[in-house]
């Protein structure tokens, strides 16, 4: 086993200090994805930050087992992190192929998870589908629906939801819908700082070695963006 799956190994595992290694060691490959993408409204910076959104996705998602480099799973994986918010911002289009593509992934997914009682590999859905490792990332990424805002934050044990609202349960789902569409408001730098923080189950230490910043920062950025969600949210 190489250097860099033994990192994967052990980060999958939960290994911090082995993810933050993999993103400093992997900077070059995540600015120079990021680079194709300037000049489409976006700042470089955010770009960055969200190339480093997908490489993190890639590293947890990718099968060691399969026999594929990482690069070559984490290329679209990166690019497709960076290709989705610019969807949702009106500039990239996701073809029909793509999605009926990610809409047999999905489905197979579903069922081997069924059939083996836990998650599936890349590996096994590569051999069931018939697509490769890398088709599987490009579609799941450029179709990924925003992670459920219920999930609960890893060291904290709540949800952004939880914070924000307290409602009876036939009116959650409207405000749900309502918390989605008020984050994809948020300036660019909240709206990624709370996707890491409360979409991705990342610590605020965690959020700040990524990002290049301290933690103080990344508290305040924090505490501005849930002030903006709660304004927009009344």
């Amino acid at each position: 086993m190489t250097d860099m799956e033994e990192l994967i190994r052990r980060s999958q595992s939960g290994d911090k200090e082995a993810t933050e290694r993999l993103v400093s060691e992997n900077v070059g490959l995540i600015w120079s994805i990021s680079k194709r993408f300037i000049g489409r409204g976006a700042d470089p910076d955010d770009l960055y930050q969200l190339g480093c959104l997908g490489f993190l996705k890639a590293v947890e998602g990718f099968d060691l087992e399969y026999g594929t480099q990482f690069s070559t799973y984490a290329v679209p994986k990166i690019a497709g992190e960076i290709r989705r918010f610019l969807r949702d911002d009106g500039a990239v289009k996701v073809s029909r192929s793509v999605k009926e593509r990610a809409a047999t992934i999905k489905s197979t997914r579903n069922q081997l998870t069924s059939s083996l009682g836990r998650e599936p590999t890349i590996g096994e859905i590569s051999e069931k589908t018939g697509f490769t490792p890398e088709e599987i990332a490009i579609a799941e990424t450029a179709t990924a629906a925003t992670e459920s805002i219920q999930r609960e934050t890893g060291e904290d044990g709540f949800s952004l939801e939880n914070i924000l609202t307290d409602t009876a349960s036939e009116e959650k789902l409207v405000e749900q819908i309502a918390l989605r569409q008020a984050v994809s408001n948020l300036p660019e730098r909240e709206a990624v700082v709370i996707k890491m923080r409360y979409y991705h189950a990342m610590t605020q230490d965690r959020i700040a070695k990524v990002l290049g910043v301290s933690q103080v920062q990344v508290s305040r950025i924090e505490k501005k963006a849930i002030g903006q969600l709660r304004e927009l949210l009344k």
